[in-house]
């Protein structure tokens, strides 16, 4: 029986492979007679989940040496706390607010620090990105802040700035939570990425940290313990217990992620082009359709997460019910939003996508 697409925002979808591997060793690890979630974050046997995740992890993303890699708690709206904590020593931070996560990024960043918006889209609905010419950067900012895909709005950073380029000294903080595996990232313009890992990295529970290791032991005085950069870095990630569970998982798809094939190509490269792939395919559609639209500029239109509106709103509920009879599940946009969402993480095939697309094409026939 073929199982349900699950276009969930997250938690989202994850590879089969993995679910299947997480079912089989759930109650004996690797035939060491305990399941990962009774085994001490101490011992031997986690010690080597979480070094093969770490390992594995950099192989993925090319993560260079000078960086560190954090497996932390909280999630990513966690980080949004937790960044100023640690970089916020002069108490002045720059924001790209460009969708509604970029807006609590600084609203939250606010409770520690002098935020100052680089940019807003706010009043064009979040449609857009401002070119970096017009951003308006202070120059004795402790650091620039964005998110490189905006889950809910549907609007993702293609390129990340250099900001080198555009006169900053301020390293670049990318909150990467929807869009983190699933493209390269060039490092040489990050100081600082985070990402919840419920999108394409594993089950909520763990966030993943890259910090720049000259960024680290800045945190304030008020910083607690277990969110010092330098400290969990120090301690391998382990200075309180850790979420192991949801590293194991994620070390799982990073394996997975590694041999993931596709047109020929294999890992990284594989993933990016199919995400394209599959985003081309639903997009093309809509710009098409005279029942469905997008409205965000094609130029930063996400790979992850695509919002949708019918013309129609009374139809709304109508094609989500009968989406889900066809086993296309949670398209449901946002409850800020409305309309539908179709969310394209690495884990779903580009099968899903044609699936939805057909599906669309048929209630467009019959409804429109």
């Amino acid at each position: 029986m073929r199982r349900p697409f699950n276009f969930s925002a997250g938690p989202a979808c994850l590879p089969l492979p993995v679910l299947e591997q997480v079912a089989a060793e759930m109650s004996d690890w690797q035939g060491c007679g305990m399941g990962v979630m009774e085994m001490s974050h101490r011992g031997p046997q986690f010690q080597s989940i979480i070094d093969a995740a770490e390992h594995d992890l950099r192989s993925l993303l090319a993560v260079p040496d000078d960086f560190a890699v954090l497996f932390m708690q909280g999630g990513g709206l966690a980080e949004n706390a937790i960044v100023p904590l640690n970089l916020a020593m002069r108490g002045k931070v720059d924001v790209l607010v460009t969708g509604s996560w970029s807006a609590k990024s600084a609203a939250e960043a606010r409770k520690y620090a002098d935020v100052h918006f680089a940019a807003n889209t706010e009043a064009d609905g979040y449609r857009s990105i401002p070119s970096p010419s017009d951003w308006q950067l202070r120059p004795d900012a402790d650091y620039l802040h964005l998110c490189s895909n905006e889950t809910i709005d549907g609007v993702e950073f293609h390129e990340l700035p250099d900001l080198d380029a555009l006169g900053s000294a301020a390293p670049l903080v990318v909150d990467c939570s929807s869009n983190q595996l699933s493209r390269p990232m060039d490092w040489s313009r990050v100081g600082l990425a985070f990402g919840g890992a419920q999108k394409n990295v594993g089950p909520a529970g763990v966030t993943l940290v890259f910090a720049r290791r000259s960024l680290l032991g800045r945190a304030l005085p008020h910083c607690p313990s277990a969110f010092d950069y330098q400290r969990v870095a120090e301690q391998g990630s382990m200075y309180n217990t850790p979420p192991t569970f949801s590293i194991y998982v994620a070390g799982l798809v990073f394996r997975w992620a590694l041999k993931f094939e596709y047109l020929g190509l294999r890992g990284l490269a594989a993933i990016e082009r199919q995400n394209i792939d599959k985003a081309a395919l639903l997009y093309e559609f809509l710009d098409r359709s005279s029942l469905f639209s997008n409205a965000v500029a094609p130029s930063v239109r996400s790979r992850m997460n695509v919002p949708f509106f019918l013309r129609e709103p009374a139809l709304t509920d109508t094609c989500l019910r009968e989406a889900a009879a066809a086993g296309l599940l949670q398209l449901k946009g946002h409850k800020s939003k409305g309309g539908m969402r179709a969310s394209l993480y690495n884990a779903m095939p580009i099968e899903g996508v044609r699936a939805l697309v057909n599906f669309l094409q048929d209630f467009e026939i019959r409804h429109g």
